[in-house]
């Protein structure tokens, strides 16, 4: 009976390769097969100078594998091979779908370990020098998206937003008229300080800045690449406080109305 190997669900942070863990880079030099997001750097999936490379993402509105399929590879690799890496945009707990493939894989007697990284949300913070906190004017920070799955149920996403002081939405850029729409509902007023942060961490990073009741108007601005929508009264002076920003990173100026 062969020895099964061992799937590690890796997190291939915001973008810029420099940002992976090491213990995520010493994964990667050792994987015998890497399946990967969309988004991964191709300077990250260099590090896999031995590994099998299999793209799987997930990107809205474009042709993705199904997350069932995804979980029989994993599953079917680590019959074959020693080292399976999936590898996750970001954080593979946050937004990630990596507890069903953790589950799937449990099921089938396959032993799985996380290694985390760095979500889009802290990324931008950083990119942008704006804390997600701050004393006095934020204590909480929520993660959020309006992203519904396939054949499932939707939820109120935005209540868990409107005790909030700060808040990330992820996934929702597409959506900017019925993400204003569900946070004016909830109480946001329209005046309500955001900001969008694309490409974090990336050459090509931009942010936008304005006003909740601006938000489809700000989303037109952007480029294409992944976006995060950031809420709260951390981000009031972030267009005039943070236009220096662009001397650490080419990026394009940050605009507001």
């Amino acid at each position: 009976m062969s020895t099964l190997g061992t799937v590690y669900l890796v997190g291939a942070g915001p973008g810029a390769p420099d940002l992976l863990t090491v213990r995520a880079a010493r994964l990667l030099e050792r994987a015998d097969i890497v399946f990967h997001d969309a988004l991964v750097h191709p300077d990250t999936l260099a590090l896999a100078v031995r590994a099998i490379k299999i793209p799987v993402g997930k990107r809205c509105g474009r042709h993705s594998t199904a997350q069932h399929f995804i979980n029989k590879q994993l599953i079917d690799a680590a019959h074959r091979h020693a080292v399976v890496v999936r590898l996750k945009g970001g954080d593979p707990m946050i937004f990630g779908r990596s507890q069903e493939e953790l589950d799937a894989l449990e099921s089938a007697g396959i032993e799985a370990e996380v290694v985390p990284g760095i979500t889009a949300a802290l990324a931008a913070a950083a990119q942008l020098r704006i804390s997600l906190t701050r004393r006095g004017v934020s204590r909480s920070v929520t993660f959020a998206t309006p992203r519904v799955g396939a054949g499932k149920d939707a939820t109120d996403w935005s209540a868990a937003i409107r005790p909030a002081d700060s808040a990330a939405i992820y996934m929702g850029a597409n959506e900017a008229e019925k993400v204003m729409a569900a946070l004016l509902a909830g109480g946001h007023a329209g005046d309500t300080p955001v900001m969008l942060c694309e490409s974090a961490s990336l050459p090509q990073w931009q942010a936008i800045g304005g006003k909740l009741r601006q938000l489809p108007q700000l989303t037109a601005q952007l480029g294409g690449g992944p976006a995060l929508i950031l809420v709260g009264a951390v981000f009031t002076d972030a267009r005039q406080a943070r236009s220096e920003t662009r001397l650490a990173s080419p990026a394009r100026a940050l605009t507001g109305r």
